[in-house]
This record gives C-alpha cells, sequence and structure tokens, in this order.
C-alpha cells in the first residue's frame, strides 16, 4: 500500500503538540482539571401533570338541551329563553350561571358575559357567526369562570371589523376577550378573524381541551396573562405577532405556557410560542414558521471569516445587522423549557428554541432550522433522548453548560456545531474568536462554560468550530462525529481549559491551523495532520494486528484527523489510511 507522502508526514502533528485556538499556543497536557461550574437550574417546578393542569369541568362538552337557555340570533336582533339574557339590539348580555345554547348570526353584535364572580357558565356555539365592527363578539367581563364548547359537527366564526373602540375601561382588543379564566373545549371548529388585535385573550388562564381552531390575527394568535394550557386540541395561528403569548408583568412565576397534546400549526412574524415564565411540553405535532423562517436570518457563515479584524472579529455590515425590536423565535421562554416528547417542526429567523434560563429535551422528534441558534440556553442545556435534526443554524447547541447524555442529534451550522459560552445571548450581532476581540454578541468566552457527553449518536457539521467549550469538555461516552472545514481559523476541537475523553467514539476532521486535540485521555487517541484532503476521501484506522477499528468519509475537504474509542490503547500503534496513503503511529 502506498504510504503518506513525505510532505504530508512532514506536517503530521503528534497528540499533545496540536497548536491551541485562540491565544493558546500549546495544550496544557495533563494538568488542567475540570471546572465545577454548572450552573444552578431555574427554579421551576416540572412535576405538574396533565391532573394539575387541567380539571375534570375543562373536559366536559356534554350539555342537556332541555335544562339549557337557548339563545337564537337573527342577524341585527336576538331572543333568549330566559330572562337571565338581557337583550339590547345587538348586545345580548348574559348575567346568571347556567348553560346557554347560541345559534345563528348575529351582525356587528356582542356577547356580553356579566354574572356574579362565583358563577361557572357554559356558553354552546352552536353554528353561530358573530361579527363586531368596533369590538369584541364575545366579552366576559364578569363571572368566576367560562366554558366556551362547540358543539359537535358545528361551523362557527367570530370576528371583528379593524378596530377597538373603548366600551368601558378595559383595554378590549381581542375577537374573544375575557377578563375571568376562560376554557374552549367541544368537537366543532371555530374560526376567528382579527384584523387589528389578538384572536383570543384571557387576563387569567386560557385553557382549550378539545375543538379544532382557526386564528387570524394582527396581533398575538393566542393571548394570557396567567398561563396559556393546551390539549387535545387543533389550532392553526397566523399571527402578526407572536402565535401564543403567554405573560404576566406583576408576578414572574405566572405567564407560562403547558402544552400536554394536539396539533399546533403556527405562521407568526414574531415568536411561535413566547412564555413570560416556564414553558413545558409534553407532546404533540407543532410546526412553526416564525419572522419568515431562516432564510430571514441575520448572521453570516463562517465561509466569510477567518482573519483579525477582518471578518469574524469585525462588526456586521448594515446588511446583516439584525432587527432588535422584534423577536423571532420558534419557542421561547423567560424561564426554564422542558420538552419530554412530540414532533416539533420549527422554520425560524431567530432562535429556534430559547431559553433565558435552562433547557432539558426528554424525547421527541425535531426539525429545525434557524437563522440563528437551533437551540439557545442562557444556563445550561441537556439532552437525554430524542431526534434532533438541524438542517440549518448559526450555531447548533449553545448555553453555558451543554450536557448530552443520549438521543440522536445531527446538526449543519454555519458557524460553531456545539458553543458553550458565558454571558448573554445578543442575537443579531456577530464578534471575534467568541469573545477574543469583543466576544459573540456580548456572549462571554470567561471560561466557565462546559460541554459534556456522556451517551447518544451526535453528528456536527460546522463551517466554524465543530465544539467549542469556553472552559471544559469532557466526553465519557456515546458516539461524536465532527466534520469541519479548512477555512477560516477554524478547529474541530477548541477549548480554552482542558479537554477530556474517558470513553466513548470520537471521530473529527477539519483545519490544522488552529488545531487542538484532547488534553487528557484515559483512552487513547490519534490525531495527525494529513495535508489538504478533498471531501469524500475515506479514512480507516486499524490495529497491528490489521482489524478495522474505525471508518469515516468526511463530507467536507479536511487536514487534521482525531480519532479516540474505546479499541484504541495509549502507546500502541495503529495504521490511519487516508484515501490511498497511510501511515503508522502511535496513540497518545
Amino acid at each position: 500500500m502506498k504510504r503518506l507522502l513525505p510532505i504530508i508526514l512532514a506536517v503530521v502533528l503528534m497528540p499533545g503538540i496540536l497548536s491551541g485556538c485562540g491565544t493558546k499556543t500549546a495544550l496544557d497536557s495533563g494538568t488542567a482539571e475540570l471546572s465545577d461550574s454548572a450552573a444552578e437550574p431555574a427554579e421551576v417546578d416540572f412535576s405538574q401533570t396533565d391532573t394539575d393542569m387541567f380539571t375534570n369541568r375543562d373536559y366536559v362538552m356534554d350539555y342537556d338541551v332541555k335544562d339549557s337557555i337557548l339563545i337564537q340570533l337573527n342577524g341585527s336582533s336576538a331572543t333568549a329563553s330566559s330572562e337571565s339574557v338581557l337583550i339590547s339590539g345587538t348586545t345580548v348580555t348574559i348575567t346568571e350561571e347556567a348553560t346557554y345554547i347560541l345559534s345563528g348570526t348575529l351582525e356587528d353584535g356582542m356577547i356580553l358575559v356579566d354574572a356574579p364572580d362565583t358563577a361557572k357558565l357554559q356558553l354552546v356555539l352552536n353554528g353561530v357567526e358573530i361579527s363586531s365592527k368596533t369590538s369584541a363578539p364575545l366579552y366576559i367581563l364578569e363571572a368566576d369562570k367560562v366554558f366556551v364548547t362547540l358543539a359537535d359537527g358545528t361551523e362557527n366564526t367570530l370576528s371583528n371589523g379593524g378596530t377597538f373602540n373603548a366600551i368601558d375601561e378595559n383595554n378590549i382588543d381581542a375577537v374573544i376577550f375575557s377578563k375571568q379564566d376562560l376554557t374552549l373545549n367541544g368537537s366543532g371548529t371555530l374560526t376567528i378573524h382579527s384584523p387589528a388585535g389578538h384572536g383570543i385573550v384571557s387576563k387569567d388562564d386560557l385553557v382549550i381541551t378539545g375543538g379544532t381552531y382557526f386564528i387570524y390575527s394582527a396581533s398575538h394568535g393566542l393571548d394570557a396573562n396567567d398561563s396559556v394550557r393546551l390539549i387535545n386540541a387543533s389550532i392553526t395561528v397566523d399571527a402578526g405577532k407572536d402565535g401564543i403569548h403567554a405573560e404576566n408583568t406583576e408576578d414572574t412565576a405566572l405567564g407560562f405556557v403547558y402544552i400536554s397534546s394536539g396539533t399546533l400549526e403556527i405562521e407568526a412574524e414574531g415568536d411561535g410560542i413566547s412564555a413570560g415564565a416556564y414553558l413545558q411540553l409534553e407532546d404533540g405535532v407543532i410546526t412553526i414558521l416564525a419572522g419568515g423562517g431562516s432564510e430571514n436570518g441575520t448572521h453570516e457563515s463562517s465561509d466569510f471569516w477567518g482573519g483579525f479584524m477582518g471578518g469574524r472579529g469585525g462588526a456586521p455590515s448594515s446588511s446583516t445587522a439584525s432587527d432588535s425590536s422584534t423577536s423571532m423565535k420558534g419557542i421561547k421562554a423567560a424561564a426554564s423549557i422542558l420538552i419530554s416528547g412530540g414532533t416539533i417542526t420549527i422554520d425560524s429567523a431567530d432562535d429556534a428554541i430559547h431559553s433565558d434560563a435552562s433547557i432539558t429535551i426528554n424525547g421527541g422528534a425535531f426539525a429545525l432550522a434557524s437563522g440563528d441558534d437551533a437551540i439557545h440556553a442562557e444556563e445550561t442545556l441537556t439532552v437525554t433522548a430524542g431526534t434532533i435534526n438541524i438542517s440549518e443554524s448559526y450555531e447548533g447547541l449553545e448555553a453555558l453548560n451543554i450536557e448530552i447524555q443520549g438521543g440522536d442529534i445531527t446538526l449543519t451550522a454555519s458557524d460553531d456545531g456545539l458553543n458553550a459560552a458565558g454571558g448573554v445571548d445578543s442575537s443579531g450581532t456577530t464578534g471575534g474568536r467568541d469573545g477574543m476581540f469583543g466576544g459573540r454578541g456580548g456572549m462571554s468566552s470567561s471560561s466557565n462554560g462546559s460541554i459534556v457527553i456522556s451517551g447518544g449518536n451526535l453528528y456536527i457539521k460546522a463551517s466554524g468550530d465543530g465544539i467549542d467549550a469556553n472552559g471544559t469538555l469532557l466526553i465519557s461516552g456515546g458516539y461524536t462525529v465532527v466534520v469541519g472545514p479548512t477555512q477560516g481559523d477554524t478547529a474541530t476541537l477548541d477549548y480554552d481549559i482542558s479537554a477530556t475523553i474517558t470513553g466513548g467514539t470520537f471521530i473529527g476532521t477539519g483545519a490544522s491551523g488552529m488545531a487542538q486535540t484532547f488534553s487528557n485521555s484515559v483512552q487513547g487517541v490519534i490525531a495527525v495532520g494529513v495535508g489538504n484532503q478533498s471531501s469524500g476521501t475515506a479514512i480507516t484506522l486499524k490495529d497491528q494486528n490489521g482489524n478495522l477499528l474505525l471508518s469515516y468519509t468526511p463530507e467536507l475537504s479536511f487536514s487534521v484527523v482525531i480519532l479516540s474509542s474505546p479499541e484504541i490503547v495509549s502507546g500502541e500503534r495503529y495504521t490511519i489510511t487516508v484515501g490511498s496513503a497511510s501511515g503508522e503511529f502511535e496513540a497518545s
């Protein structure tokens, strides 16, 4: 077999002498220790279940016609079978606790609920079409709780004419506007047109446990002060702002979103789902297009970077600077996010999934495309299971601390694949080598970040650094493949303090100019420079008996190869073959 060409042998970089990235000139072999810098998770109780989130009454969609009050809408008038319903022109006021069945059409009118604050009442929409030129077709002013049931097989429409004029001290700005707790259920269909405001607003809790909804709104589709809780429903939202928005400015523990199941299809000019507190997603089929999608992202690929002050360290051009006034994330929470399952498809101009605290992914199938980070947490990002496919991103996974314990992750990033960095994410700006000349949009590289990979399958295709730990990297299990480019100041591994491998398989290719290998290892590591190799060039590793240990064919060109697995023993010699050339090397 043809051996490696002399020019290639001349640039072989044996383990322990690969030049460091950033300000490093050599590895701190054997002296660095993993930092104990994991941030404390946000104080969020994720033990709640459907039983905690939904009452038995929330699911009740049955009603007895003979015991109900009938309200017939007749265009410009209405009639009712009880004196608890007050009718004045096209304003129908409901004043007592009962079940009310509404049918017919009401033109430029309103259903107003003004009952005692202890009243729990049910409104059955039995094929209604209600419009209001200047206010909310359904306005819930006073009650304890209102249940809106969509009668089986019916189609119902509520719409606003494009203006909201004040009728009292409340700022009515939605087609359904409730000052009280509101539950929607049933098995019918409700279509909402709100060309000047929100679709559905509750100033307390907004609960949906069934039905099919089509919401077209100039502002938020669903909006609540205390919480949005969804199960079993099919909801389609086309929103000028956020698709689903929960926020409480007085109590930061409220303003959360809980999704148990159902189908959500959201197209939003702002965020797809935004929680002012935490967000918990148990299951469901969720499709989100936020801010026009990843094609509206602002970051340039690292293909255009590569020099001091000339690109990667420079400020973004005016043509790529983001408009920070509008958040265009797929799923966002101010507190922590827990995702346990579901099928989630997100195409977003900004981060696909974002938390100002921590994110835990315990399952689910994800298809993510982002103009910025695919998944970003300010504190800790943990993945224990699930299938995550990131087709487009600026950085794939970013957090101060990244913990990958399981799952199958495939990602493509125009900058770093995994990035552990401290500080506040200022999406829409670019910076120097992760803070060396000003930082990545404010992300600090204070060396207190960490990346821990203990399981799972991880494939990283990055135009920047494959794994960038502004602090420490520890790999103890799993199967990790990193494919990086040869251009720019990029590296397969980039770390500040130490990179330790004690288990698992690691295959990495990329550039040699700023290359680092593992600083500490329990199992053997082979790191060699191989000259300039084109994409599609096969790499194989065999032991002295000719047994095949590893093989891989990178889809990007490369000039360095880093290999480690439990079968590689430090001090023993192995044969690495790159294309038609081969050489024998000792594992560190």
